[in-house]
């Protein structure tokens, strides 16, 4: 069993390296100061600077969510370009889940959800089931663009294309182009309405955080991140410091790392560590004796001779077409590690002839109404293709590749998992390169949590400790077994969340020594 790993970082030590209602909102009044500065967040009209919270109605939400009863709500109206003085403003919703204590402390959790282009507002019954109000308010605000801020910069037809590419060979040079046709659609779409699209970026969303703040008249607050929240977590930090009393960071995606070259390694990462846990594992070693090379040699398979079949969803009317050539089953796997007691046995049928199982995994999260109009693509380019493309070339990206998987045809390595088409997507999204300073590393002494899954291959474990290395108050853990986020899947991780956001410099990790390995599905 491997340990644990549990590391911290004091003072003194650290290293040197290192969403759709659009319109044009009328600007905020300049007014004086919340009418009782001593209220309770999110129940006074508060003006500070350029901004603006209105206490009001819950965001809107594609379906009832029952953790947002008796939330207190609003709206917070921000600049959308702060360079541009007396320009456009855009309205973010903001929902305030009380601490289900009775006397709550009085710096509450600000939730920052991953995407880029998830609505934070969705993420309600996450926070509440992860019991991050235990004894905390949780706020919830939507970050621009996305789903319940207005403009909402969503695009139902790449979610569509996205379930129809399922049917589609995965790198194919057609694949590509209807690829691209989708993105360019959205942006012409969105190209209609008043929304600057280079706005739309970490810079201005760690702006809208610290307004947010000032705005509630809370003097403090936590800040816990996940996957891409990490990301502007990690920005925020070190663009807006103040106020900032402790961060949280599960799943960790570096601004200075982030990039198609992270995106191999982290796959790379998480699969080894799924193999690993089977080898070790003596009914699955005995079953399937070399699951790492039974996967490789079907990428290059696939590849070569994409295997075409049906599957019945749920919500689905009709079948459902899947082909499976070496791309897909390499970003089937990557999802899969959240699932990973059942890989080898998928693995092992889809060799022999039966790509059911993987089949209908790899389409199943791209259909039904939960797909389909709810991120924020221009949102998500906005950060893509200002912070991150500019700053890495396509060899680069390739090389990474070949580092990560040697084995794999030149067809594969061509797109980063997780990334297809990135860099014709930007072209196409057209939006200019954020300084280069989005991509610093963050310095600071604020007490953090770095959270990371031994499974993860979407955000590879050892980016918390490249991101520690230079936060001198940091608790670097990572969760043997886990996916992608362990909040959401670990008791154990949310025990150590709730003690970090009591005690920032000591959280007690102790429950990692109980943390046993999965049992792995082991067919007849």
């Amino acid at each position: 069993m491997p340990r644990p790993h549990v590391r911290r970082l004091r003072s003194g030590s650290a290293a040197t390296v290192t969403a759709i209602l659009v319109t044009g909102l009328l600007a905020a009044p300049a007014s004086a100061q919340g009418e009782t500065p001593g209220g309770p967040s999110g129940t006074v009209a508060r003006t500070v600077g350029d901004a603006r919270y209105e206490p009001g109605p819950c965001p809107r939400t594609p379906e009832p969510i029952r953790e947002l009863e008796g939330a207190r709500c609003g709206t917070l109206t921000v600049p959308e370009n702060r360079v541009r003085p007396g320009g456009r403003t855009i309205a973010l919703g903001v929902a305030i889940v009380p601490a289900a204590a009775a006397r709550p402390k009085p710096d509450p959790i600000v939730w920052l959800s991953g995407g880029p282009g998830d609505d934070a507002v969705g993420a309600a019954k996450r926070a509440v089931d992860g019991g991050l109000n235990r004894d905390r308010d949780v706020i919830l605000m939507s970050q621009r663009g996305t789903y319940s801020a207005a403009p909402a910069l969503t695009c139902r037809n790449i979610d569509e294309f996205n379930a129809r590419a399922v049917g589609l060979v995965y790198g194919a040079p057609a694949t590509e182009r209807a690829h691209v046709a989708a993105t360019k659609a959205c942006r012409k779409k969105l190209a209609r309405t008043p929304a600057d699209l280079g706005a739309y970026n970490d810079i201005e969303s760690a702006a809208d955080y610290a307004d947010l703040r000032t705005t509630l008249g809370l003097p403090e607050w936590n800040v816990f991140g996940i996957s891409y929240g990490t990301h502007l977590a990690l920005a925020y930090m070190r663009l807006h410091p103040e106020g900032i009393r402790s961060v949280g960071l599960d799943g960790i995606l570096p601004p200075s790392r982030a990039s198609a070259a992270a995106a191999w390694s982290s796959a790379r990462q998480g699969l080894d560590a799924v193999f690993k846990a089977c080898a070790e594992q003596p009914a699955c070693h005995r079953r399937y004796p070399d699951v790492s090379a039974t996967f490789d040699r079907l990428v290059r398979a696939l590849e070569a001779e994409p295997v075409t079949t049906t599957v019945t969803l749920p919500g689905s009317p009709k079948p459902v077409k899947v082909v499976l050539d070496g791309g897909a089953l390499l970003n089937w796997m990557i999802s899969a590690t959240h699932v990973a007691p059942g890989v080898p046995r998928a693995l092992d049928e889809l060799a022999r002839g039966n790509p059911r199982r993987v089949a209908e995994q790899w389409a199943g999260g791209k259909f039904g109404p939960r797909a389909i109009g709810r991120v924020s693509h221009g949102l998500a380019y906005g950060v893509f293709c200002s912070e991150w493309v500019p700053y890495e070339t396509g060899a680069q990206a390739v090389r990474a590749g070949q580092e990560a998987f040697p084995a794999f045809p030149a067809s594969v390595l061509a797109q980063a998992p997780q990334l297809p088409f990135l860099r014709s997507d930007c072209e196409a999204w057209h939006v200019p390169a954020a300084p280069g300073s989005i991509r610093d590393v963050t310095r600071s002494d604020i007490p953090t949590l770095v959270l990371s899954g031994g499974f993860d291959s979407r955000t590879g474990a050892d980016n918390g400790p490249y991101v520690a290395r230079t936060l001198s108050r940091a608790t670097v853990v990572t969760v043997p077994y886990a996916p992608h986020v362990v909040f959401d899947t670990s008791q154990c991780a949310r025990s150590i969340a709730s003690s970090f956001f009591d005690t920032p410099t000591a959280p007690n990790t102790a429950c990692l020594k109980d943390v046993e390995p999965p049992k792995f599905d082991i067919a007849p």
